[in-house]
């Protein structure tokens, strides 16, 4: 937990949907009620009672602002995605197939191409292809802009301390200067008591469901920093194939062992929890995941 100390005063932040509410169908509702509740809730845990509630951590802000390239660029490459589908769409209606619009060719291949009838494309369609290229060239633009911006983080002689660690993650092989980008802006940079309260704020901690006689696993909580938990999924899919020796793609081959690609998908979040505090570790404290390898020094 974080505070802030602002003109004498501390303050608290606390997570809402960690405090526990009425679970009746129709429960009354207000102002008043939210925050005698929202009250009640802060002197227990002031009083020391576990689990009443979860504190937010508060993020320095130069911190939170250095998060903003990683998410604009995130935004970027999905509006990319949409409009090169857009143009798909536009020519599966005039029956053209196998046009590229991120190929630095397109609009001299645009010029040649024939719907289904063998006609030159209907002007209008054209037009408003070319207009969805005009979006396309400066997205990928800003793209680029943010991609050289992050990959300059590399060549920093003197790096400041969330820079330091992205270097460091970098040095692993089978991580990329995305991947370790978004680990250290989106968690690392925070504070963490350990790692369990890590895996919880990437959302892959397991939720089990024990009532009785009934007994079953509902799967991780989701309810995490969701950019840090699908980087973690990739990452652990990327460790078992370029850090085969490390301890935590040997924990997996040892689980999964002849089980089905089911079973594979299960265990692989799993692995990413426990791989995503092994690289917590490393780019906090220096200690390198048993058995990887560094990428040899230029």
């Amino acid at each position: 937990m974080q505070v802030w100390v602002y003109a004498g005063a501390v303050t608290h932040v606390v997570q809402p949907s960690s405090v526990p509410v009425d679970r009746r169908a129709r429960r009354a509702k207000s102002d008043g009620i939210d925050a005698e509740l929202l009250l009640r809730t802060l002197l227990a845990w002031f009083r020391g009672e576990p689990r009443v509630c979860s504190m937010v951590p508060i993020p320095d802000e130069a911190d939170e602002d250095e998060r903003r390239r990683v998410r604009e660029r995130e935004d970027l490459v999905a509006e990319r995605i949409s409009l090169v589908n857009r143009v798909g769409a536009v020519l599966a209606t005039l029956g053209v197939r196998d046009y590229n619009p991120l190929r630095r060719d397109r609009r001299a291949r645009l010029e040649a191409l024939r719907t289904a009838l063998g006609d030159p494309l209907p002007p209008h369609a054209r037009a408003r292809i070319l207009r969805m290229l005009d979006r396309l060239e400066l997205v990928c633009a800003q793209i680029a802009e943010l991609e050289r911006m992050r990959d300059a983080v590399l060549e920093e002689e003197a790096p400041d301390k969330a820079e330091g660690m992205i270097q460091q993650l970098a040095g692993l092989r089978g991580i990329g200067v995305q991947s370790a980008t978004v680990l250290v802006r989106e968690a690392f940079v925070r504070e963490f008591a350990n790692g369990k309260t890590l895996g919880s704020y990437a959302g892959l901690t397991p939720t089990p469901f024990s009532s009785g006689t009934t007994e079953r696993e509902q799967g991780i909580g989701k309810a995490g920093n969701r950019r840090l938990r699908t980087v973690m999924i990739e990452l652990a899919w990327l460790w078992q194939r370029y850090q085969p020796g490390s301890a935590q793609a040997s924990w997996f081959r040892e689980r999964v062992g002849g089980t089905g690609r089911r079973m594979r998908k299960v265990m692989v979040v799993a692995m990413a929890r426990r791989l995503l505090i092994a690289l917590w570790r490393f780019a906090t404290q220096g200690v390198v995941p048993e058995g990887a390898v560094l990428n040899p020094a230029p």
